[in-house]
């Protein structure tokens, strides 16, 4: 059988080692920044970029721990699961904000072994093994709007 390439699921497919990459790029810029998740993300297959909302630029030598504790994650090889539970259950525990109006009751949720868990409707690996060696390729600090953007790949 021949897969479209084109398709939408198989796009979806292609992104999915950079979309669970992103996941623990988030939960690790919290426990190092304590800021919130990424505030705009733009994933593809070969380089991706997250943007935070952060009181100061990362110095050099916290973007190189930023990429260290990433692959750590990484390397622990963790499994990817889903689960669903009733908007009520998640209320306090997760942010429901980017829930679009007509969500229905029940919302998905993706664990990364211990590491992380959001809200989440996208594709992702089944366990970390799959995603190979985190890279930061590129960032930028805007003083104006507080916000420090990151372009990252997997190699």
């Amino acid at each position: 059988m021949e897969i479209n390439q084109a398709s939408p699921k198989f796009q979806e497919m292609a992104i999915a080692p950079m979309h669970t990459c992103e996941h623990i790029v988030n939960q690790t810029m919290i426990r190092l920044f304590g800021c919130g998740r990424a505030v705009s993300a733009h994933i593809e297959k070969k380089k991706s970029k997250l943007d935070y909302q952060l009181n100061a630029c990362p110095t050099a030598e916290e973007v190189s721990r930023l990429e260290e504790c990433v692959n750590e994650v990484i390397a622990r090889h963790l499994p990817v699961t889903t689960s669903y539970i009733t908007q009520e259950e998640a209320q306090g525990r997760f942010d429901l904000q980017r829930l679009p109006e007509r969500a229905t009751d029940t919302v998905r949720i993706v664990s990364i072994g211990d590491y992380d868990e959001c809200l989440c409707i996208g594709t992702h690996v089944e366990n970390t093994a799959r995603l190979g060696t985190f890279r930061i390729i590129s960032h930028d600090w805007d003083e104006e709007s507080h916000r420090w953007r990151m372009r990252f790949k997997l190699q």
